[in-house]
Protein backbone atom coordinates (compact mmCIF):
# COMPACT_ATOMS: atom_id res chain seq x y z
CA UNK A 1 0.00 0.00 0.00
CA UNK A 2 2.91 1.91 -0.29
CA UNK A 3 1.19 4.18 -3.31
CA UNK A 4 -2.04 4.90 -1.24
CA UNK A 5 0.54 6.72 1.47
CA UNK A 6 2.34 8.66 -1.42
CA UNK A 7 -0.80 9.87 -3.00
CA UNK A 8 -2.38 10.89 0.29
CA UNK A 9 0.56 12.82 1.52
CA UNK A 10 0.80 14.24 -1.85
CA UNK A 11 -2.53 15.85 -1.59
CA UNK A 12 -2.32 16.60 2.08
CA UNK A 13 1.17 17.59 2.84
CA UNK A 14 2.21 18.18 -1.62
CA UNK A 15 -1.35 20.38 -1.36
CA UNK A 16 -1.31 18.49 -5.15
CA UNK A 17 -4.40 18.32 -7.19
CA UNK A 18 -6.51 14.92 -6.47
CA UNK A 19 -7.63 15.01 -10.27
CA UNK A 20 -4.49 15.53 -11.58
CA UNK A 21 -2.95 12.94 -9.55
CA UNK A 22 -5.35 10.57 -10.63
CA UNK A 23 -4.32 11.52 -14.65
CA UNK A 24 -0.96 10.90 -13.77
CA UNK A 25 -0.90 8.05 -12.11
CA UNK A 26 -3.93 6.47 -13.94
CA UNK A 27 -5.78 5.15 -10.49
CA UNK A 28 -9.65 6.14 -10.05
CA UNK A 29 -10.39 9.69 -8.67
CA UNK A 30 -13.19 8.11 -6.28
CA UNK A 31 -10.70 5.60 -5.20
CA UNK A 32 -8.58 8.30 -4.41
CA UNK A 33 -10.83 10.55 -2.79
CA UNK A 34 -12.00 7.70 -0.12
CA UNK A 35 -8.30 7.08 0.90
CA UNK A 36 -8.63 10.61 1.82
CA UNK A 37 -11.54 10.65 3.82
CA UNK A 38 -10.78 7.54 5.49
CA UNK A 39 -7.35 9.32 6.56
CA UNK A 40 -8.64 12.25 7.79
CA UNK A 41 -11.31 9.87 9.54
CA UNK A 42 -8.85 7.27 11.17
CA UNK A 43 -5.81 8.51 10.37
CA UNK A 44 -2.59 6.96 8.88
CA UNK A 45 -3.43 3.72 10.02
CA UNK A 46 -6.59 3.71 7.61
CA UNK A 47 -4.55 3.42 5.15
CA UNK A 48 -3.37 -0.25 6.06
CA UNK A 49 -4.93 -3.10 3.74
CA UNK A 50 -8.16 -3.97 4.62
CA UNK A 51 -9.72 -7.52 4.62
CA UNK A 52 -12.10 -8.15 1.96
CA UNK A 53 -14.16 -10.58 3.93
CA UNK A 54 -17.62 -10.00 4.26
CA UNK A 55 -19.43 -9.01 7.94
CA UNK A 56 -21.34 -11.30 7.43
CA UNK A 57 -21.82 -14.93 6.08
CA UNK A 58 -25.31 -16.57 6.47
CA UNK A 59 -24.18 -19.86 5.40
CA UNK A 60 -21.30 -19.85 7.94
CA UNK A 61 -20.69 -23.18 9.79
CA UNK A 62 -21.77 -22.87 13.17
CA UNK A 63 -19.07 -22.27 15.90
CA UNK A 64 -20.64 -25.11 17.90
CA UNK A 65 -20.46 -27.45 15.12
CA UNK A 66 -17.06 -26.14 14.98
CA UNK A 67 -15.59 -26.60 18.51
CA UNK A 68 -17.51 -30.43 18.14
CA UNK A 69 -14.84 -31.12 15.23
CA UNK A 70 -11.87 -29.84 16.43
CA UNK A 71 -12.79 -32.26 20.00
CA UNK A 72 -13.68 -34.82 17.95
CA UNK A 73 -10.39 -34.12 15.94
CA UNK A 74 -8.42 -34.53 18.69
CA UNK A 75 -9.87 -37.26 21.03
CA UNK A 76 -9.65 -40.02 17.51
CA UNK A 77 -5.87 -38.34 17.18
CA UNK A 78 -4.99 -39.26 21.00
CA UNK A 79 -6.59 -42.41 20.73
CA UNK A 80 -4.75 -43.10 17.36
CA UNK A 81 -7.92 -44.08 15.12
CA UNK A 82 -8.39 -42.46 11.94
CA UNK A 83 -9.80 -38.36 12.74
CA UNK A 84 -10.05 -37.69 8.92
CA UNK A 85 -13.03 -35.42 7.51
CA UNK A 86 -15.36 -38.94 6.91
CA UNK A 87 -14.81 -39.90 10.02
CA UNK A 88 -15.20 -37.10 11.84
CA UNK A 89 -18.71 -36.76 10.33
CA UNK A 90 -19.65 -40.48 11.45
CA UNK A 91 -19.29 -39.21 14.56
CA UNK A 92 -21.30 -35.83 14.19
CA UNK A 93 -24.75 -37.74 13.06
CA UNK A 94 -27.11 -37.06 15.19
CA UNK A 95 -25.38 -34.72 17.57
CA UNK A 96 -26.61 -31.39 15.32
CA UNK A 97 -29.75 -30.63 13.08
CA UNK A 98 -27.66 -29.42 10.38
CA UNK A 99 -23.84 -30.76 10.06
CA UNK A 100 -21.25 -29.49 7.18
CA UNK A 101 -19.76 -31.55 4.39
CA UNK A 102 -17.06 -33.34 4.28
CA UNK A 103 -15.26 -30.78 2.22
CA UNK A 104 -16.22 -27.78 5.13
CA UNK A 105 -14.90 -30.36 7.63
CA UNK A 106 -11.59 -30.64 6.02
CA UNK A 107 -11.84 -26.88 5.12
CA UNK A 108 -12.33 -26.02 8.76
CA UNK A 109 -9.53 -28.59 9.66
CA UNK A 110 -6.61 -26.85 7.45
CA UNK A 111 -7.97 -23.64 8.55
CA UNK A 112 -7.15 -24.32 12.00
CA UNK A 113 -4.09 -25.78 11.52
CA UNK A 114 -4.65 -29.14 12.09
CA UNK A 115 -3.91 -31.21 9.00
CA UNK A 116 -0.13 -31.01 8.16
CA UNK A 117 0.96 -30.27 4.13
CA UNK A 118 1.55 -33.30 2.72
CA UNK A 119 4.23 -33.95 -0.41
CA UNK A 120 3.23 -34.03 -3.86
CA UNK A 121 2.04 -37.64 -4.49
CA UNK A 122 1.51 -40.12 -7.41
CA UNK A 123 -1.60 -39.41 -8.54
CA UNK A 124 -4.56 -41.90 -8.03
CA UNK A 125 -5.10 -42.46 -12.29
CA UNK A 126 -1.39 -43.88 -12.47
CA UNK A 127 -2.76 -47.21 -10.34
CA UNK A 128 -3.60 -50.23 -11.33
CA UNK A 129 -6.28 -51.24 -8.32
CA UNK A 130 -7.99 -54.39 -7.59
CA UNK A 131 -10.84 -55.57 -5.18
CA UNK A 132 -12.51 -59.04 -4.85
CA UNK A 133 -16.20 -58.79 -5.91
CA UNK A 134 -17.76 -60.94 -3.43
CA UNK A 135 -17.08 -61.18 0.30
CA UNK A 136 -14.46 -64.53 1.10
CA UNK A 137 -13.65 -64.39 -2.71
CA UNK A 138 -9.82 -63.54 -1.68
CA UNK A 139 -8.00 -63.12 1.43
CA UNK A 140 -4.74 -61.61 2.29
CA UNK A 141 -2.33 -62.22 4.78
CA UNK A 142 0.96 -60.82 6.23
CA UNK A 143 3.18 -60.60 9.65
CA UNK A 144 4.72 -57.40 10.69
CA UNK A 145 6.70 -56.27 13.65
CA UNK A 146 6.36 -54.81 17.19
CA UNK A 147 8.14 -54.07 20.58
CA UNK A 148 6.70 -54.96 24.09
CA UNK A 149 7.42 -52.39 26.98
CA UNK A 150 11.09 -54.63 27.42
CA UNK A 151 11.83 -53.88 24.21
CA UNK A 152 11.62 -56.99 23.10
CA UNK A 153 10.57 -57.96 19.27
CA UNK A 154 7.30 -59.98 18.55
CA UNK A 155 5.39 -60.08 15.56
CA UNK A 156 1.64 -59.79 14.74
CA UNK A 157 0.08 -62.29 11.83
CA UNK A 158 -3.02 -60.10 10.33
CA UNK A 159 -5.47 -61.55 8.06
CA UNK A 160 -7.88 -59.76 6.04
CA UNK A 161 -10.98 -60.02 3.51
CA UNK A 162 -9.73 -58.31 0.42
CA UNK A 163 -13.39 -57.10 -0.56
CA UNK A 164 -14.78 -55.68 2.75
CA UNK A 165 -11.36 -54.75 4.45
CA UNK A 166 -12.73 -57.34 7.46
CA UNK A 167 -10.12 -57.95 9.98
CA UNK A 168 -10.59 -62.03 9.98
CA UNK A 169 -7.64 -62.11 12.47
CA UNK A 170 -5.00 -60.51 14.56
CA UNK A 171 -2.57 -62.54 16.20
CA UNK A 172 0.23 -61.87 18.37
CA UNK A 173 3.34 -64.73 18.64
CA UNK A 174 6.77 -64.58 19.57
CA UNK A 175 8.09 -65.20 16.07
CA UNK A 176 5.21 -66.55 13.29
CA UNK A 177 6.16 -70.47 12.55
CA UNK A 178 4.53 -72.44 10.31
CA UNK A 179 1.56 -74.10 12.61
CA UNK A 180 0.52 -70.43 13.58
CA UNK A 181 0.06 -69.50 9.97
CA UNK A 182 -2.32 -72.63 9.80
CA UNK A 183 -3.97 -71.87 13.31
CA UNK A 184 -4.95 -68.35 12.46
CA UNK A 185 -6.42 -69.65 9.05
CA UNK A 186 -8.23 -72.15 10.50
CA UNK A 187 -9.36 -69.50 13.63
CA UNK A 188 -10.68 -67.20 10.89
CA UNK A 189 -12.51 -69.63 8.29
CA UNK A 190 -14.24 -71.11 11.85
CA UNK A 191 -15.53 -67.79 12.19
CA UNK A 192 -16.10 -66.52 8.92
CA UNK A 193 -16.00 -69.45 6.70
CA UNK A 194 -13.53 -70.40 3.86
CA UNK A 195 -12.03 -68.55 0.97
CA UNK A 196 -11.93 -69.38 -2.43
CA UNK A 197 -8.26 -67.63 -2.68
CA UNK A 198 -5.81 -67.11 -0.21
CA UNK A 199 -3.20 -64.32 -1.19
CA UNK A 200 0.07 -64.03 0.65
CA UNK A 201 3.62 -62.89 0.35
CA UNK A 202 6.36 -65.72 -0.11
CA UNK A 203 7.56 -65.54 3.77
CA UNK A 204 8.42 -69.01 4.43
CA UNK A 205 6.17 -69.56 6.98
CA UNK A 206 3.79 -69.03 3.64
CA UNK A 207 5.43 -70.41 0.91
CA UNK A 208 7.98 -73.31 0.33
CA UNK A 209 8.64 -72.70 -3.65
CA UNK A 210 12.47 -71.30 -2.28
CA UNK A 211 12.69 -74.90 -0.80
CA UNK A 212 11.20 -76.13 -3.92
CA UNK A 213 8.35 -77.91 -1.92
CA UNK A 214 5.19 -77.36 0.38
CA UNK A 215 5.02 -75.24 3.37
CA UNK A 216 1.68 -76.98 6.22
CA UNK A 217 -0.38 -74.05 4.93
CA UNK A 218 0.29 -74.54 1.61
CA UNK A 219 -0.95 -78.03 2.19
CA UNK A 220 -3.66 -77.50 4.38
CA UNK A 221 -5.44 -75.10 1.52
CA UNK A 222 -4.62 -77.52 -0.94
CA UNK A 223 -6.77 -79.60 0.79
CA UNK A 224 -9.59 -77.76 1.36
CA UNK A 225 -9.80 -76.39 -2.53
CA UNK A 226 -8.53 -73.09 -1.83
CA UNK A 227 -6.22 -71.42 -4.60
CA UNK A 228 -2.92 -70.63 -2.74
CA UNK A 229 -1.48 -67.29 -4.56
CA UNK A 230 1.53 -65.68 -3.87
CA UNK A 231 2.73 -61.76 -4.71
CA UNK A 232 5.51 -61.08 -6.75
CA UNK A 233 8.95 -60.87 -4.75
CA UNK A 234 9.94 -57.59 -3.89
CA UNK A 235 6.40 -56.16 -4.73
CA UNK A 236 4.11 -55.56 -1.50
CA UNK A 237 1.95 -53.74 -3.46
CA UNK A 238 0.35 -56.76 -4.38
CA UNK A 239 -0.83 -57.23 -0.92
CA UNK A 240 -1.17 -53.70 -0.44
CA UNK A 241 -4.42 -54.02 1.79
CA UNK A 242 -2.57 -55.86 4.88
CA UNK A 243 0.37 -53.94 4.69
CA UNK A 244 -1.97 -50.53 4.61
CA UNK A 245 -3.84 -52.32 7.41
CA UNK A 246 -0.31 -52.58 9.32
CA UNK A 247 0.13 -48.76 9.13
CA UNK A 248 -3.46 -48.25 10.70
CA UNK A 249 -3.10 -51.08 13.45
CA UNK A 250 0.03 -49.38 14.02
CA UNK A 251 -1.32 -45.87 14.80
CA UNK A 252 -3.34 -47.06 16.99
CA UNK A 253 -1.05 -49.44 19.03
CA UNK A 254 1.43 -46.28 19.29
CA UNK A 255 -1.13 -44.25 21.13
CA UNK A 256 -2.06 -47.50 23.95
CA UNK A 257 0.38 -48.37 26.70
CA UNK A 258 3.39 -50.55 26.03
CA UNK A 259 1.88 -54.04 26.02
CA UNK A 260 4.40 -55.85 29.12
CA UNK A 261 3.83 -59.03 27.50
CA UNK A 262 2.24 -60.87 24.79
CA UNK A 263 -1.11 -61.66 26.21
CA UNK A 264 -1.55 -57.81 26.87
CA UNK A 265 -1.03 -57.13 23.32
CA UNK A 266 -3.40 -59.55 21.85
CA UNK A 267 -5.64 -57.66 24.40
CA UNK A 268 -5.54 -54.74 22.64
CA UNK A 269 -5.40 -56.55 19.18
CA UNK A 270 -8.64 -57.84 19.91
CA UNK A 271 -9.20 -54.12 20.85
CA UNK A 272 -8.48 -52.40 17.94
CA UNK A 273 -10.10 -55.10 15.76
CA UNK A 274 -13.61 -54.46 17.76
CA UNK A 275 -13.29 -50.65 17.03
CA UNK A 276 -11.94 -51.46 13.07
CA UNK A 277 -14.61 -54.02 12.10
CA UNK A 278 -17.63 -52.86 13.56
CA UNK A 279 -17.63 -48.86 15.10
CA UNK A 280 -14.71 -47.14 11.99
CA UNK A 281 -16.37 -46.47 8.90
CA UNK A 282 -13.92 -46.67 5.89
CA UNK A 283 -13.46 -44.69 3.41
CA UNK A 284 -12.94 -47.53 0.52
CA UNK A 285 -16.49 -48.75 1.65
CA UNK A 286 -18.55 -45.24 1.35
CA UNK A 287 -18.64 -45.11 4.70
CA UNK A 288 -19.70 -48.62 5.84
CA UNK A 289 -17.53 -50.63 8.30
CA UNK A 290 -15.92 -53.48 6.88
CA UNK A 291 -18.17 -55.89 9.31
CA UNK A 292 -21.71 -54.21 7.10
CA UNK A 293 -19.24 -55.03 3.76
CA UNK A 294 -18.94 -58.18 4.64
CA UNK A 295 -22.31 -58.96 5.41
CA UNK A 296 -23.74 -57.16 2.61
CA UNK A 297 -23.26 -59.39 -0.43
CA UNK A 298 -23.25 -63.25 -1.12
CA UNK A 299 -19.75 -65.10 -0.46
CA UNK A 300 -17.52 -66.98 -2.29
CA UNK A 301 -16.55 -70.42 -1.86
CA UNK A 302 -13.69 -72.91 -2.91
CA UNK A 303 -13.78 -74.06 -6.06
CA UNK A 304 -13.89 -78.08 -4.93
CA UNK A 305 -16.30 -79.84 -2.51
CA UNK A 306 -16.81 -78.33 1.07
CA UNK A 307 -15.08 -80.11 3.57
CA UNK A 308 -16.72 -81.37 6.63
CA UNK A 309 -18.41 -79.04 8.64
CA UNK A 310 -16.95 -80.06 12.10
CA UNK A 311 -13.25 -79.46 11.57
CA UNK A 312 -11.42 -78.10 14.58
CA UNK A 313 -8.35 -77.23 15.58
CA UNK A 314 -6.35 -77.95 18.81
CA UNK A 315 -3.07 -77.70 20.64
CA UNK A 316 -1.43 -80.62 22.27
CA UNK A 317 1.82 -82.19 24.09
CA UNK A 318 2.81 -85.52 23.04
CA UNK A 319 3.17 -87.87 26.12
CA UNK A 320 6.72 -89.53 26.93
CA UNK A 321 6.00 -92.13 24.70
CA UNK A 322 5.44 -89.99 21.50
CA UNK A 323 1.32 -90.62 21.78
CA UNK A 324 -1.63 -88.01 21.94
CA UNK A 325 -4.93 -88.54 22.69
CA UNK A 326 -8.54 -86.81 20.40
CA UNK A 327 -12.27 -87.31 21.43
CA UNK A 328 -14.38 -88.18 18.59
CA UNK A 329 -17.21 -89.47 18.56
CA UNK A 330 -17.89 -88.53 22.10
CA UNK A 331 -15.17 -91.38 22.96
CA UNK A 332 -11.27 -90.52 23.67
CA UNK A 333 -9.14 -91.75 21.12
CA UNK A 334 -5.72 -92.44 21.56
CA UNK A 335 -2.78 -92.87 18.75
CA UNK A 336 0.67 -93.34 18.37
CA UNK A 337 2.34 -89.78 16.64
CA UNK A 338 6.38 -90.06 16.94
CA UNK A 339 8.74 -91.72 19.88
CA UNK A 340 11.30 -88.72 18.63
CA UNK A 341 9.20 -85.77 19.09
CA UNK A 342 8.05 -87.29 22.78
CA UNK A 343 7.27 -84.46 24.95
CA UNK A 344 7.22 -81.23 22.17
CA UNK A 345 3.98 -79.24 21.42
CA UNK A 346 1.83 -80.41 18.07
CA UNK A 347 -0.98 -79.15 16.95
CA UNK A 348 -3.80 -80.95 15.60
CA UNK A 349 -6.27 -80.61 12.14
CA UNK A 350 -9.06 -82.07 12.48
CA UNK A 351 -11.53 -82.63 9.74
CA UNK A 352 -14.07 -85.54 10.67
CA UNK A 353 -12.27 -88.61 10.89
CA UNK A 354 -9.29 -86.99 9.54
CA UNK A 355 -6.60 -86.29 11.52
CA UNK A 356 -3.51 -84.20 10.71
CA UNK A 357 -0.39 -83.83 13.62
CA UNK A 358 1.71 -81.35 12.63
CA UNK A 359 4.67 -79.72 14.90
CA UNK A 360 5.58 -76.41 15.93
CA UNK A 361 7.90 -75.93 12.65
CA UNK A 362 5.69 -76.97 10.15
CA UNK A 363 6.79 -80.70 9.91
CA UNK A 364 3.89 -83.08 8.90
CA UNK A 365 4.41 -85.61 11.80
CA UNK A 366 1.37 -88.02 11.50
CA UNK A 367 -1.88 -88.17 8.74
CA UNK A 368 -4.39 -90.63 9.62
CA UNK A 369 -8.39 -91.68 9.95
CA UNK A 370 -9.54 -92.38 12.68
CA UNK A 371 -11.56 -95.82 12.93
CA UNK A 372 -14.36 -95.35 14.99
CA UNK A 373 -14.79 -98.52 16.71
CA UNK A 374 -11.41 -98.24 18.21
CA UNK A 375 -10.29 -96.44 20.94
CA UNK A 376 -6.37 -97.20 20.72
CA UNK A 377 -5.93 -96.64 16.94
CA UNK A 378 -2.80 -98.19 15.44
CA UNK A 379 0.11 -97.72 14.84
CA UNK A 380 1.33 -96.65 10.95
CA UNK A 381 4.07 -99.52 11.69
CA UNK A 382 1.21 -102.34 13.29
CA UNK A 383 -0.67 -101.06 9.82
CA UNK A 384 2.20 -101.72 7.64
CA UNK A 385 2.88 -105.20 9.51
CA UNK A 386 -0.65 -106.08 9.29
CA UNK A 387 -0.69 -105.38 5.61
CA UNK A 388 2.33 -107.05 4.38
CA UNK A 389 1.05 -110.44 6.64
CA UNK A 390 -1.99 -109.96 4.59
CA UNK A 391 -0.50 -110.18 1.32
CA UNK A 392 1.85 -113.35 2.14
CA UNK A 393 -1.26 -114.75 3.45
CA UNK A 394 -3.41 -114.35 -0.13
CA UNK A 395 -0.06 -115.13 -2.47
CA UNK A 396 0.08 -118.72 -0.18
Amino acid sequence: MQLARFLVEAVVLGKQSPNQLAREYAISRSWLYELLARYRRDGPGALEPRSHRPSSCPHQTDERVVDAILELRAQLSAAGLDAGPQTILHHLAGRFDKTPCRVTVWRILKRQGRIAPEPHKRPKASFTRFEAELPNQLWQTDATEWRLADSSKVEILNLIDDHSRLCLASVAVPTVKAADAVECFYLAAEEFGLPARFLSDNAAVFSGKSRRGRVALESELDRLGVQCVHSTPYHPQTCGKVERFHQTLKLFLAKQAPPESLAHLQLQLDAFRTIYNQQRPHRALDGRTPLQAFHARLKASPSLAQPPLDYRIRRDRLDAGGRVTLRYLSRLRHFHVSYKHRGQPVMLLVAGAHVRVIAEDGQLLRELTLDPSRDYQPSTSHTLVRHQVGQRSAST
